[in-house]
């Protein structure tokens, strides 16, 4: 097994370390040179299959998917592990369906190969097998039994074997069946179809029970596919498109540079920075909090890393041990857990790119339109802070201009970084990818050879940090496809867009509707499972109303947002509980003012289309 785990491990480091090498290759390659790298976009799709694949195999190891998991807000044992065991025979289910319907799209659907460079692509796609494999035995191990309940998730595996025979046969007879063979085949169908409607009832319990995403999306789509007579393999058909694209390419890599950064001491030097040229006016501190937190969250795209890498060392500087010269802890908390996901609207932030990518729209047009509800979401909580400090009178420093050039000097690796993404991007001299590879190799750069903040021998710590967020993230992609390709293949968005219009003439009533439920949902689910689940449903509504899919795709961040801050279950409440030991009702009262600001920008930027839309129309003209 520790065999295993090495080569497991060493696969995905290295895939993850090529994926941001070779975009940086061809930039390069193509601008000094003018030339290309042969295969090169090929093979980075490939590379993000075997990321995928290996980063949920680790994912799943170390029980970090992404899940609702409402379940964990119940001090009751045995609800947990009822909960626990129904997740994992799931799990365990799925998996090993999905095991059998890849190596049937490996063996039909792959055929004649395609060679990548000098490697056929069913090398590459032999990941996905290997990887349900894995992880069936892993939920399987990882279930909470002991004694004769060890058998359950042995016959959840053997019950996925069964209702995988559809995908056996195909496997190992093509489409060349028996009679008998048929007939099997069209009962496993007819069956899927008659119990399609309570195991839709079953898995939405399921997520809300803590059941991974990516496994209830899996499900569904198994089970809706096979409802509907089409094959099961379409589903890793769906699979093996998305995470072969080169849409969510640039997805591991922003999320690698940021937790290089988070990792790092880069933001205790960004602080001493902000610290020297903010801290002489009063709300300085404010701002400058409020700034680096949007840095950071906008490169790690989950506010969460953002409150545990900066959160302690900015509430020492804005508390400063209870002393008069300092805001109150309540302030303070109040402050940090707030900004945590301000910068979700600014680029490169996932988020947006997730967005565009999922209702097919520009992502530059995405990273444009969020940039004045981003700054105005800023504005309004730095103003706030003023205000605060002001009424409070809490000190203000004398300007040093030897301390701000010095803290400049050492700072501004991690300042100009931002300005050379944004400059290369928006000239079009890069790609995003391109921009995501050289954002992985100038912080590595910086951070472990420069200031060597982070030992060489440390640097597999930050990819297993990194893991987690990726590995959740591209598989909820993943079988997002799958999902999305049936509800398509329905109409079903166009179907719900069609009723709203007749049910809700009004377009005000329509958004006022949108926003408690986006709120709700910002609550309970984390923002990149939202994005797969949720937007596609709201893109055609918003659509049939007239709004633009960028005003739409706002309007989902930043109410998301203000939901990660929504009592009694927002996200941020309880990560900001752990991170500063405070009881999770002194920091619902923190947060409470800065929440009551945040929904009345939500307000003016969803009734005020020209925020959002005012520089996209200018770009498109």
């Amino acid at each position: 097994m520790a065999v295993l785990k090495k080569i497991e491990t060493g696969l995905c480091y290295v895939s993850l370390a090529l994926l941001a090498l070779l975009p940086l290759c061809e930039s390069v390659a193509r601008l000094v040179f003018h030339s290309a790298i042969p295969s090169e976009q090929a093979t980075l799709c490939q590379l993000l299959l075997v990321v995928s694949m290996f980063s949920a195999m680790l994912t799943t190891k170390n029980s970090e998917h992404l899940s609702i998991g409402l379940v964990q807000y119940t001090a009751n044992k045995a609800i947990k592990k009822i909960c626990g065991l129904a997740g994992s025979l799931i799990s365990c289910w799925t998996c090993t369906v999905l095991f059998f319907a890849a190596a049937a799209f490996i063996k039909l659907g792959l055929t004649p190969p395609t060679l990548i460079g000098f490697i056929p692509d069913t090398v590459y796609a032999l990941v996905l097998p290997f990887g349900f494999a894995i992880m069936a035995v892993r939920f399987a191990r990882r279930a909470p039994v002991s004694g004769i309940g060890r058998i359950l998730p042995i016959l959840a595996i053997l019950a996925g074997i069964v209702c995988a025979l559809p995908m056996i046969f195909k496997f190992l007879w093509g489409f060349d069946l028996s009679d008998a063979q048929f007939n099997i085949v069209d009962f496993f169908y007819t069956m899927a179809s008659g119990i399609k409607m309570p195991a839709v009832i079953i898995l939405i319990f399921a997520a809300l029970a803590g059941t991974p995403l990516f496994i209830v999306l899996g499900t569904l789509s198994i089970l809706l596919i096979g409802a509907s007579g089409g094959e099961i393999d379409v589903t890793i058909n769906q699979v093996y498109t998305g995470l072969t694209g080169q849409n969510f390419i640039a997805i591991p890599l922003f999320t690698l540079a940021g937790f290089f950064l988070s990792e790092s001491r880069a933001g205790t030097r960004l602080v001493r920075t902000f610290q020297s040229l903010f801290s002489w006016f009063p709300g300085g501190m404010i701002a400058a909090s409020v700034l680096l937190c949007a840095f950071f969250t906008s490169f790690t795209g989950a506010s969460g890393v953002t409150i545990l890498a900066l959160g302690g060392i900015l509430y020492t500087i804005l508390y400063r041990g209870g002393s008069n010269d300092g805001y109150s802890s309540r302030f303070s908390v109040g402050l940090l857990t707030s900004s945590g996901s301000i910068g979700l609207l600014f680029p490169p932030s996932l988020p947006l790119i997730l967005v565009g990518t999922i209702t097919q729209t520009s992502i530059l047009n995405m990273f444009v339109g969020g940039i004045v509800p981003g700054i105005l979401l800023s504005v309004s909580m730095v103003v706030f802070g003023i205000i605060v400090s002001v009424k409070t009178k809490v000190p203000i420093q004398r300007f040093n201009a030897r301390e701000a050039l010095n803290a400049c000097k050492h700072s501004c690796g991690e300042i100009i970084l931002p300005v050379f993404l944004i400059v290369g991007y928006f000239s079009g001299i890069l790609s995003l990818v391109e921009i995501g590879a050289f954002a992985v190799v100038y912080v590595f750069v910086l951070e472990v050879i420069i200031f060597k903040d982070i030992k060489l021998k440390d640097v597999g710590a930050v990819f297993a940090k990194a893991v987690p967020i990726i590995g959740g993230i591209l598989a909820i992609l993943g079988l997002s496809q799958a999902l999305s390709y049936y509800i398509v293949d329905t109409q079903a968005p166009e179907n719900f867009a069609r009723w709203m219009g007749t049910a809700i003439s009004s377009k005000f009533v329509f958004l006022i509707i949108l926003n408690v439920a986006l709120l709700i949902v910002g609550c309970l689910v984390d923002i990149f499972s939202a994005i797969v689940i949720v937007l596609p449903l709201i893109a055609p509504l918003g659509a049939a109303y007239g709004l633009d899919p960028v005003h739409i795709g706002i309007i989902f961040l930043i109410n998301m947002e203000a939901g990660f801050l929504t009592p009694p279950v927002g996200l941020n409440l309880f990560l900001a509980s752990y991170r500063f030991k405070t009881p999770f009702t002194t920091i619902c009262r923190a947060v409470f003012p800065f929440l009551l600001i945040q929904l009345a920008v939500v307000l003016l930027v969803t009734y005020c289309p020209p925020l959002t839309m005012g520089l996209v129309n200018l770009l498109r003209k």
